[in-house]
């Protein structure tokens, strides 16, 4: 009873700041939940209807390549983007209607760019002795690449619009990650067989689904007006003195995801989808906890760093300990559960009895990432909320150098679990490299 008192007490005494990081996190865990359980739903569809086959591969292998430079687009918009908006809502001098209009036509520039060298540049990658890809397989490959070559415009789009809700507060941008998934989803169900062709435009068919839906709201708020070439808006100074830090920063960082599918598809038939499967039940254990924290401490840590900058460091300290520790229970759970989990997620149709034990052996490997990961998003925020980009940069190319020499050790002793292995190396070091980082400011 006691205990139950000072639990009360402590948190009455708790300070706005931990009550407003705690309240968005609560939304977002729920919204979270929802577009995981469609994804959920999309891979159960996807190896009941293919299994660890070629096709997988394929469209794993194509559809990474493709929406590498969106992942890195969507990550440097969101932590460069949302800080200068924080900034412009107290500094009413400073808002200028142009810039959206000036980064939405930038945001289409780049999109038909990509397309155009997806189009070109990936048949000649995909072509190339060291990709690793068998034969099958890269057939596969090189028939979808047209097709998928069209969501560079969509994604760069649906990140632009994704990080304008983020900004403003608005988390129901969580929840429609999840359209994508059930529109592939959908279309697989709609058109059984082994043919891929469900698969590549029902992925299209998805993404262009999330990106009106994401046109909706902001429209009817008039928040997307007509795009603009031009670069006039006072905003671009303060928006480029982040960008190339963190473009830099970012696609060394997720250059990682690359390096493992190439390194997996030296191995065989089914090592992408083997790590993609793994990957996907690891991503949906820690995705809800982890946009949870990214998404709910960088808005208040920004803003705290305008307001009462001071207290930034013990804020984002207590924080950093309680999701460690939330990490190693959640990594102790999830190990217990892997197999019983992938079972149920993956054992049916093309999916077998021994690929559920394949992808769960691989699974556990990854595991002792989540407490390193989660601690490592808070610290993230913290340096990002100051832009201090050029940490985060450092620390991206030490991560790559690190899981680059992993994998070279690893693979050969573990397989696609060496692949596992090397990124809890990976994240472990960058999180002592981030402490290392913030103990110097503070």
């Amino acid at each position: 009873m006691k205990f139950i008192f000072a639990l009360r007490a402590r948190l009455r005494a708790a300070h706005a700041d931990h009550w407003a990081i705690a309240r968005s996190m609560a939304w977002i865990v729920l919204f979270v939940l929802l577009a995981a359980l469609a994804r959920a739903a999309r891979e159960m569809a996807i190896a009941y209807r293919y299994g660890v086959g070629a096709e997988v591969d394929a469209y794993l292998f194509v559809f990474g390549l493709v929406t590498w430079p969106i992942g890195i687009w969507l990550s440097v918009l969101t932590v460069v983007l949302v800080p200068l908006s924080v900034r412009d809502r107290h500094d009413v001098s400073n808002r200028g209607s142009g810039f959206r209009a000036e980064v939405l036509g930038l945001t289409l520039l780049l999109g038909l760019g990509l397309a155009l060298f997806a189009w070109i540049g990936l048949p000649l990658l995909l072509r190339s002795s060291w990709t690793g890809l068998p034969e099958h397989s890269l057939m596969l490959a090189l028939d979808m690449v047209p097709t998928l070559a069209l969501l560079a415009p969509l994604g760069v789009l649906i990140s632009l619009l994704s990080v304008w809700m983020l900004a403003a507060g608005r988390h129901v941008n969580t929840l429609l990650e999840g359209v994508p998934s059930l529109g592939l989803l959908l279309v697989l169900l709609a058109f059984p067989g082994t043919s891929v062709e469900p698969l590549v435009w029902g992925t299209l068919a998805g993404y262009l689904c999330h990106l009106i839906s994401l046109l909706f709201p902001l429209g009817s708020r008039a928040e997307v007006g007509r795009p603009r070439l031009t670069r006039r808006a006072q905003d671009w100074p303060v928006f480029w003195q982040g960008f190339g830090i963190m473009l830099v920063g970012q696609a060394l960082m997720s250059l990682t995801t690359i390096i493992d599918q190439f390194f997996a598809a030296h191995i065989g038939v089914g090592a992408i989808a083997t790590l993609s499967y793994a990957n996907r039940i690891l991503t949906l254990a820690m995705a809800i906890g982890a946009t949870a924290v990214s998404r709910a401490t960088l808005p208040v840590f920004a803003r705290v760093q305008v307001e009462r900058a001071g207290q930034l460091g013990a804020l984002a300290g207590h924080w950093v300990q309680l999701l460690f520790g939330f990490g190693l229970v959640a990594m102790l759970i999830a190990w217990w559960l892997a197999p019983w989990v992938t079972r149920i997620f993956f054992e049916r149709g093309a999916f077998t009895a021994a690929d559920s034990e394949t992808v769960a052996q691989v699974l556990r490997y990854g595991l002792p990432q989540m407490p390193f990961y989660f601690a490592s998003l808070v610290l993230v925020s913290l340096l990002v909320s100051q832009r201090n980009y050029q940490v985060i940069a450092v620390v991206s190319g030490l991560n790559l150098a690190v899981k680059t020499i992993a994998n070279v050790i690893l693979v050969p002793l573990l397989g696609v679990g060496g692949l596992m292995v090397s990124t809890s190396i990976m994240l472990g070091a960058s999180c002592l490299f981030l402490i290392a980082a913030v103990k110097k400011r503070y």
